[in-house]
């Protein structure tokens, strides 16, 4: 799906893009602020710092960016807006936490959609020029999206069956996560990324469904037991820039934030893939019982699954039955 030599060749091109004479006129001498919901050690937050560099050097210094991370200067759900507003001209947060706003938003996270990374990579394209076209109309646009790894279920006890989750007071993210928790009869509960382990700690919450990554960085072997490897779907965090603020830029210089954003989607896209395999290693490392869920278990969240599609169709309308369609062929 996505090669290194691919991405060497993206790289190589927005390291390419710059000359004296293209950037002459271009007098920013600007730092552009991007708050990021995650961690400095978070895998989506090192490709940002990256995508930074990459403009830095093909800007010949003129433009930087400053990688906020860890909601430090945006919390995760004012980040959008705060793009929106012009408040920063450049944030990231996770796509489907607008599924309220329009299903469109949430198809990434419809359970045994996608779930590999191939279908992921499908499922994005095909869904894409639906999502920038939702952006537009609100003065967003696109750069660039990653996918987390396959999300995996967390909880404080063994799991053998759906049964098992009935009253576990459950980790919810969007309206999905929710949606998938009251389907399984658990309860609930919306906690950021920073609050996990507190929340464990206190018995705020009992279980949730995410990524490896999620688990590793946030040391859940501190505070749950196991991990069930049901790969239920793959949730991407967008990178949006305000319009207004894109089209202040000369021609060159938005043609460099462009390869460089391609180059941080194909990077991120590898990165994810790698992470998969080391974060799911590090949580068996440190101790938390690695397992694929049982054959009634995984029946039963597929149950779950096709209950979700079918009412996330009825939601998205004539718009989300034309991209499962295009997606499905």
């Amino acid at each position: 799906m996505i090669c290194h030599h691919t991405l060497r060749r993206l790289t190589v091109k927005v390291l390419g893009v710059a000359s004296a004479a293209m950037f002459a006129t271009a007098a920013w001498g600007e730092t552009w602020n991007m708050p990021v919901p995650y961690g400095d050690n978070n895998f989506h937050t090192l490709n940002h710092i990256q995508f930074a560099k990459d403009l830095e050097i093909v800007t010949k210094g003129e433009l930087k960016i400053k990688v906020h991370p860890s909601g430090s200067l945006f919390k995760h759900p004012e980040i959008k807006q705060a793009v929106r507003s012009g408040q920063v001209p450049i944030g990231e947060f996770l796509l489907s936490r607008l599924s309220n706003e329009d299903a469109l938003f949430g198809v990434d996270s419809v359970p045994f959609l996608a779930t590999s990374y191939n279908d992921a990579k499908k499922l994005w394209d095909v869904s894409r020029p639906a999502i920038e076209a939702l952006m537009d109309k609100q003065g967003l646009m696109v750069l660039y999206a990653v996918p987390w790894p396959p999300q995996g279920l967390y909880a404080k006890k063994e799991i053998a069956a759906v049964g098992d989750m009935a009253g576990l007071k459950f980790r919810a993210y969007n309206a999905a996560t929710e949606r998938f928790a009251q389907l399984t009869k658990a309860v609930p509960t919306q906690v950021e990324v920073a609050d996990l382990a507190q929340a464990f700690s206190t018995g705020r919450v009992d279980a949730m469904i995410t990524s490896p990554s999620t688990g590793f960085n946030t040391k859940a072997w501190d505070f749950l037991t196991n991990y069930y490897d049901v790969q239920g779907w793959m949730p991407k965090n967008v990178v949006v820039m305000n319009k207004r603020s894109f089209q202040k830029l000369d021609p060159a210089a938005q043609k460099a934030v462009m390869l460089a954003a391609a180059a941080a989607q194909a990077r991120g896209w590898a990165a994810s893939m790698a992470e998969t395999a080391a974060k799911t290693k590090g949580l068996a490392d440190n101790g938390i019982k690695v397992a694929k869920p049982t054959d009634a278990l995984r029946a039963s969240l597929i149950e779950v699954g096709k209950t979700m599609t079918e009412e996330w169709l009825k939601q998205a309308g004539d718009a989300g039955k034309k991209l499962v369609e295009a997606y499905q062929q």
